[in-house]
Order: C-alpha cells, then structure tokens, then sequence
C-alpha cells in the first residue's frame, strides 16, 4: 500500500465515523419544553398587544438608534459603509439611512448597523453589557421596508428584538459572564436581537423560529480583544445587524 492508498483510506473512514453520528443526532434531535414555549412565544410576537408603557420605550429606543444612525453617517465608520455599498451592492428596497443610497436588506443592515454604532451614542443595556438598538432596529427597518409591513408589526419586531438578544446573555451570566470570559457579549446578544427581530418581521412560524435560534447560536462569536483597538474599528465585525441567519 502507497502513501496515496493510505491517506484515501483514512479520509473515507473518517467521513464515515463522523457522518454516522451526525445523522443519528438529526434524526434523534427534538425541542424541549422550554424551546418549544420560547419559540411559541417569539412567533406570537408579530400580533400579540403590547403594554403601552412597553410601546412607548420602544418608540423612545427606535427614534434613538435612528438618530445614532444618522449622525453616525457622517462618521469614519459610516462613510466607509457607505463605500461598501456603493462599491458592492446594487440597487435594492431597503434605505441606507443618511443617503440617497438603497441596497437589499442584508447589505442595508449592515450599514445602518455600522452607521448606528459608530461612536458610541446608541443605547446600551447594563445587564445584558450589550447595544441591542444597533443590532435590532437596523435589521427590522431593513427587512419590514423590504416587505413592507406596518408599524405596528415593525416596533413588536423591535420589541422581541430586544427581550430575546438582551435575555440570552442574560441567561449565561450577563455582567458577570462578561467579566469572566474571553467572549463578547456584544456579539452574542447583538446576534440574537437581529435574527430575533428579523425573524418576527418575516413572521416566522414557531419551527421556523427555532431554526433562527439554531443559526443564531451557531453564529455568536467574538472576543473581547476588540477593547484594544483605538479606532474602533474591530467592534465592527462584533455583532452587525447583518448576519448569515438574518438572510
């Protein structure tokens, strides 16, 4: 037996040992109580009434994040998003805020994410040590322009954003979890609150929903050395509102 002969052996015996078990864990997987309530919960979200002192802070972090994506248009960080899609995007239905520019959702919540955390001055969330606003608004507008859903849909989206992101972390530990290791929080919650948002807006069955919570998961990443970085530039790749599961 040559070198060629051995090494194709031990790949497809290895293809085999790792395909096997894969299969048996699709085939053997299911949701638990509690995933099966949250994803009732998040797919109930694009209907379900709201306290009005809940609707009224949403509108306060919604005009918020907006106003932090304008001023940051002006901003290093922003221009260069602006470049991005100038050079790479074409014409869409979604509104890079600031400009005359469109682009498709996912490029246009990229940019609106960059946009609204170029400097800081969109809000945070001390017990989560995220920005939700920056993750959720920019994925919700991009995709509810794009399907043209109303107000009302558009904040609850927001809403959910907000409350399953922020949670999560939340669930792991929140400040102390931040403290204590190398991963960001941003990314993590910044992760969830777009694909939860731009889920509600696509108005997402419960099987579908637990499908983005999958993606999601498998999405988070980032670590904290992005503290080092003194153009702030690196936080950039943390937690966009645009991410693969968002799409």
């Amino acid at each position: 037996m040559n070198r060629r002969d051995f090494l194709g052996l031990t790949a497809a015996a290895a293809t085999s040992l790792a395909l096997a078990p894969a299969r048996s864990f699709a085939e053997g997987s299911g949701s638990g109580p509690e995933m099966t309530a949250l994803c009732d919960y998040m797919s109930a979200a694009k209907t379900r009434a709201l306290p009005p002192e809940v609707v009224e802070q949403a509108k306060h972090h919604i005009l918020d994040t907006l106003a932090s994506m304008i001023s940051g248009s002006e901003l290093p960080p922003g221009q260069a998003a602006q470049r991005y899609i100038r050079a790479n995007a074409a014409q869409g239905t979604s509104t890079i805020a600031g400009t005359s520019l469109t682009a498709s959702p996912v490029e246009a919540a990229l940019a609106n994410g960059v946009m609204a955390h170029a400097d800081e001055t969109d809000d945070s969330h001390s017990p989560s040590r995220s920005h939700p606003g920056s993750s959720t608004v920019p994925a919700a507008l991009a995709l509810g322009e794009h399907l043209g859903i109303d107000g009302a849909h558009f904040l609850r989206a927001v809403t959910l954003g907000y409350d399953v992101g922020t949670r999560v972390v939340m669930a792991m530990g929140g400040a102390d979890f931040s403290y204590e290791s190398v991963l960001s929080t941003h990314s993590i919650s910044g992760t969830f609150c777009a694909s939860a948002a731009a889920a509600s807006v696509a108005g997402f069955d419960a099987r579908r929903m637990r499908w983005v919570l999958d993606y999601a998961a498998q999405q988070s990443s980032g670590f904290i050395v992005w503290r080092r970085d003194v153009d702030h530039i690196e936080k950039g790749f943390v937690s966009p509102a645009c991410r693969p599961e968002t799409a």
